[in-house]
Order: C-alpha cells, then structure tokens, then sequence
C-alpha cells in the first residue's frame, strides 16, 4: 500500500505492517516518519533494534541473516535499514525475499532518499507495496510553509502571530530543520507569552549566536569553556531563566532514566532506542554516560529543582552561577565555590 504522511498517525494506532520503506529529500519529515514508525513499533512488543547501513559495499546475506536470526531476549525486533545508494541486484532479491517470507516478529524499516520514477517500479518496491507500506516524503513548497510553521509552533505550545510567521517563513529559506530549530528557541526564549514579527526579528537573529540547544551540546561534549561562555551571552541576551532551565532539567530527565537502565544491565543501543535519543544525538549520550553515573545526574536533578526555585523567587540563591555548577558538573569538571 502507499501511505501518505498525514495518514500515519491513524494508521500507527493498528497493527504494523512487515515492513515500511521511506522515501524523500526532507531529511526533518523523514527522520520524524522513522521516529513514528520506530515508537509504534516499541508499542507493539517490537523492542530489539538492529541498524543496518547499505553502502555500496553492504553484504545483503546481512540482512538475510538478521530477519532470521531469534531475538536475544525473544522480543520481537525492528531492522532498521539505512540505504545509501542503490539497491543494485542483490538487494533487491534480498528485500523482496523478506517481503515473502515476513512474519510477526520482525519488522523492516528501510530509510532511503528521495528514489526516481524508474527505482520505484522496482521489484522490491513493489514487494514492498504488497506486503507493507511505502511512505513517500514530499517537501513543503514556499507557498505551504507558514502553514507548516503555524501548525508546528501550535504543537510545541508557542503563540506567535501571522507576521512573526511570514518573518520566519523568510529566514529559514525553506529548511524545515532550521526551521523546527528556531521554533523551539523561540519557545524556550519568551515560554509561554505571545510572539509577534518584531520579537521574532530580534530573537531569531539574537540567538543565532548562543542559544539553549547549542549550550547543552557543549556540556554533553565536555566542552566546559565554550558552555560557560554561550551560558554568559544567554543571560547577556536576556534569556529567561525558567524556561531555559525546563528544557536542561529535560535532558537530565532523560540522562537519568538510561544511567538507570543501563545500570539494571540493559545495553547502550537498546537503552537509547528506549529512551527516544536521535541517532545524530547517541554519541552524545553514550560519552556522558560512561563519565557520569546515575547517583550524580539524581543530584543534578536536585539542583535543577533548586534552580527553578530559585527563579521564581521561593528559595534564595543566585540561580544563574548555580547553573554554572550545573554546567561544569554535567560536562565533567568541578566548579570553585566560596564559602
């Protein structure tokens, strides 16, 4: 069958097909189409994951094996198959020989680039088609895009008028990533008031430079100085406090969670498929993890709540150099205090 985006939603509630092949050049719509599927999926029972990247030198007897290898802990399991480039003869067999024999307890997700009109009249499309879904990604044309904005800012919660749209539709050029980027900055700057054109102006550019996403980067890199520093322009440009503190006290949240996980024995891939971490963010997570246990993000935790209090003025204290602390400590280092 062929599913259009806006119909995934609806179609994730019911049983998964065997396997989903995602086609397009959006890289932001097709990453949250696998994110979908991926949830769905862990859902359904379906929580090993094993990632297959097809280059041109992929050994297909790989993905043979895998579809028929049992899970580890006998749980049902997602390939998740990464193409780049062309199928070539022997992935195209290999596919369409999962179609026919797929079963209930592995799942394929095949993540490709936009495919021509020739590669889709292709044999393994078409097995696909037979057996499962093909989800075509189509960009957002100039015409569509303060549409998209409007509806993407209303699902993160963020007020913003027409003009403060038109004004980001602008600047963004077309580029949904950056354009989901600085929709959560605006969101993370101004929290829950209303947004309009001129604020957008000013924020989008303002922020260009230090923003609340960059600076938790730094500090799960271990980049000490550079965070402090985009910490001090933050607070230089007017950043409010709160809301920048929810979106920090979100990642420990999530950092704590897996530290717990891996600590009852659970595996480093498996902990963070669990935990919903994009690939692109994995390594990230995997060099704080291994440096900083679960006994120390639960007292990050702490400070984070003694933080936010200290914002909104029910405990004293000086919030913003005890998100210093905060910083230094989740990126590795001890930060002197007086007294």
């Amino acid at each position: 069958m062929k599913l259009r985006a806006d119909q995934l939603s609806k179609h994730l509630s019911s049983p998964l097909l065997p396997v989903y092949l995602i086609t397009g050049d959006e890289p932001l719509l097709a990453q949250e189409t696998a994110d979908a599927i991926r949830a769905a999926a862990r859902d359904q029972g379906f929580i090993e994951r094993e990632v297959l990247d097809a280059d041109s030198g992929f050994n297909w007897g790989h993905l043979t094996a895998a579809s028929q290898s049992m899970s580890l802990f006998g749980d049902r399991k997602i390939l998740d198959l990464r193409l780049n480039g062309k199928l070539g003869k022997d992935g195209s067999q290999a596919v369409v020989d999962f179609c026919e024999s797929a079963g209930d307890d592995t799942l394929l997700m095949i993540s490709a680039g936009k495919l021509d009109r020739n590669a889709l009249r292709g044999k393994w499309v078409k097995a696909i088609e037979s057996k499962g879904a093909l989800i075509q990604i189509w960009p957002i044309d100039r015409s569509q895009l303060p549409r998209w904005l409007q509806q993407r800012a209303q699902q993160i919660g963020l007020n913003i008028d027409r003009t403060g749209i038109a004004l980001l539709a602008e600047r963004v050029e077309g580029n949904l990533l950056a354009a989901a980027q600085e929709l959560e900055k605006l969101r993370i700057l101004v929290g829950d008031k209303a947004v309009s054109g001129d604020e957008v102006n000013a924020l989008v550019a303002s922020s260009a430079r230090y923003d609340v996403f960059k600076l938790i980067d730094c500090v799960l890199q271990g980049q000490t100085t550079t965070a402090l520093k985009m910490l001090a322009g933050l607070r230089t440009e007017g950043a409010e406090g709160i809301p920048m503190m929810g979106a920090i006290t979100r990642e420990l949240r999530t950092l704590h969670r897996c530290s717990q996980m891996l600590a009852q024995g659970a595996g480093i891939d498996r902990v963070l498929d669990s935990a919903g971490v994009w690939d692109k963010r994995k390594p990230l997570y995997k060099q704080t993890l291994t440096k900083i246990k679960e006994r120390e993000l639960a007292s990050l935790l702490l400070l984070a709540q003694k933080i936010d209090l200290t914002f909104k003025g029910q405990q004293p204290g000086q919030p913003w150099e005890l998100i210093d602390q905060l910083v230094c400590r989740l990126s590795g280092q001890k930060l002197a205090v007086n007294g």
